[in-house]
């Protein structure tokens, strides 16, 4: 592995972690109520446009991240639409 693919998985490990903390919180309080929806529609889309690109080109970096901060995203939105408003 060469200098530059080590950049892009750390960047991408970097990136993918970002989202956890929000994920763990609103899982622990049962709270997204100061979530923006349209935010997180918007990463969930540009995250699936990400993924697409990183797999028709076969970029793993690209591939890893956004796969899983799809998921965290999609997570928050589900959250978001089941959690009871307070």
């Amino acid at each position: 592995m060469n200098w530059t693919e080590i950049v892009g998985h750390t960047g991408a490990a970097l990136s993918s972690i970002t989202f956890i903390p929000q994920v763990y919180k609103a899982w622990t309080t049962k709270s997204v109520g100061d979530l923006s929806l349209s935010m997180m529609l918007i990463v969930f889309t540009s995250t699936v446009i990400w993924l697409v690109y990183g797999i028709s080109l076969m970029l793993w970096p690209v591939i890893l991240a956004n796969g899983f901060i799809c998921f965290l995203s999609g997570l928050l939105i589900y959250f978001k639409f089941t959690f009871p408003k307070k």
